[in-house]
C-alpha cells in the first residue's frame, strides 16, 4: 500500500522498511498473487453486484450520495489532521468509513497480529507533545512510539 503512495525513483536504493520485501520494479511488473487476484475479483463483482442492486431499488442517486459519504469519511488518508483524534492511549480510528463500509464484522490477522501495545519496547506517548507537534509549536514525531 505505501508504495502506491509513495513516489518511486529509479537509481535509488529499496528501502526494505518503507516498500516491503517484494516491492521493486520487478515486483510491479510480475502478476499478483493467484489467491490475491481471486479475492480482488471476487469483491470487485460482489461490490457491483450491490451497486447495481441497490441502483435498481433506490435509485442512481442512492449509490452517489454513498460514494460522496465514502469520500467525507475516507479522507483522513488525504488529510489526516482532519478527522484524527489526537495522539494517546487509544488509536485513532476510521470508525465512521467501516460503519458505512460493513467491515466492521471483519477481523483479519492485522487486528491481533504485532499490536504497539503487546511490544516490550513500548513508549508511553506524551499528549501534550503530541498536541503541539500537530499544532507546530514543537518538531519531532508525534508519538514516539519505541525507545
Amino acid at each position: 500500500m505505501a508504495s502506491s503512495m509513495t513516489k518511486k525513483e529509479i537509481g535509488q536504493t529499496h528501502d526494505v522498511l518503507r516498500f516491503g520485501v517484494n516491492d521493486s520494479v520487478r515486483g510491479d511488473l510480475a502478476p499478483p498473487h493467484p489467491v490475491q487476484a481471486t479475492i480482488h475479483k471476487e469483491t470487485k463483482f460482489w461490490d457491483d453486484k450491490k451497486r447495481f442492486g441497490t441502483e435498481a431499488i433506490y435509485g442512481s442517486a442512492f449509490n452517489i450520495r454513498k460514494d460522496l459519504d465514502a469520500q467525507i469519511l475516507s479522507s483522513l488518508l488525504i488529510c489526516p489532521r482532519r478527522f484524527q483524534r489526537p495522539p494517546g492511549a487509544l488509536p485513532s480510528s476510521m470508525l465512521g468509513y467501516e460503519a458505512m463500509t460493513g467491515s466492521l464484522d471483519d477481523f483479519g490477522f492485522e487486528d491481533y497480529l504485532n499490536l504497539p501495545q503487546d511490544s516490550d519496547s513500548l513508549r508511553i506517548p506524551d499528549m501534550h507533545h503530541g498536541m503541539e507537534v500537530r499544532l507546530g509549536l514543537s518538531k519531532g514525531p508525534v508519538c514516539p512510539s519505541f525507545s
